[in-house]
């Protein structure tokens, strides 16, 4: 990803949440090194706050450490695990796993705890081994005091506020589907 300065690609969205019935979304997915990353639809897209960046420049804002975790197979695929931990108290994270393919040199998993928001888990699939970027996306999530701003949840969502207010820590899922990337490659030195 770090030859990449920007991409765009067409979403097609799908949650899992227990207390959510939403249909699949379209939108329009803007990641430039250095921004935030950018949403455009025409109907309401719910994202959680971290969830989808998959480009990981967060993990890499700050100084920090990495512990050798070994390996593991997985599929019958073998991959480097490492941790990432923050040197630096402004770091919204307190440690990072990363599964690593060092054949095609990219992130196929990671799995983030955040200090404030909960831990986050992106798999990475991809369409094949020449892919710079995946073609799906699943993000799984941890949602303690879910607050939802109800009148932007976008037509045909059904909201379930009996177990949205329950008690407890809940969970949820995002399905994300890329096509149609235009990427902008880091000009050579």
């Amino acid at each position: 990803m770090d030859v990449i300065e920007q991409f765009t690609a067409n979403l097609k969205l799908d949650v899992d949440i227990s207390f959510i019935n939403m249909p699949t979304k379209h939108a329009v997915m803007t990641c430039e090194k250095g921004k935030p990353t950018k949403f455009s639809s025409d109907d309401f897209v719910m994202i959680p706050k971290r969830g989808l960046d998959f480009t990981l420049n967060k993990l890499f804002e700050y100084p920090f450490i990495t512990v050798d975790r070994g390996t593991e197979t997985r599929n019958g695929k073998l991959y480097k695990v490492i941790n990432v931990i923050p040197t630096d108290k402004r770091a919204d994270f307190s440690i990072a796993t990363l599964l690593l393919d060092t054949v095609n040199l990219r992130i196929t998993e990671s799995e983030i705890n955040t200090k404030k928001d909960g831990t986050y888990i992106l798999a990475m699939k991809y369409e094949n081994e020449e892919m710079i970027l995946p073609n799906r996306v699943e993000v799984s999530f941890e949602i303690e005091q879910m607050k939802i701003p109800l009148n932007f949840v976008g037509k045909g969502t059904d909201i379930d506020r009996k177990k949205m207010h329950g008690e407890g820590m809940k969970t949820g899922k995002i399905f994300l589907q890329m096509s149609n990337y235009r990427i902008k490659l880091r000009k050579a030195n």
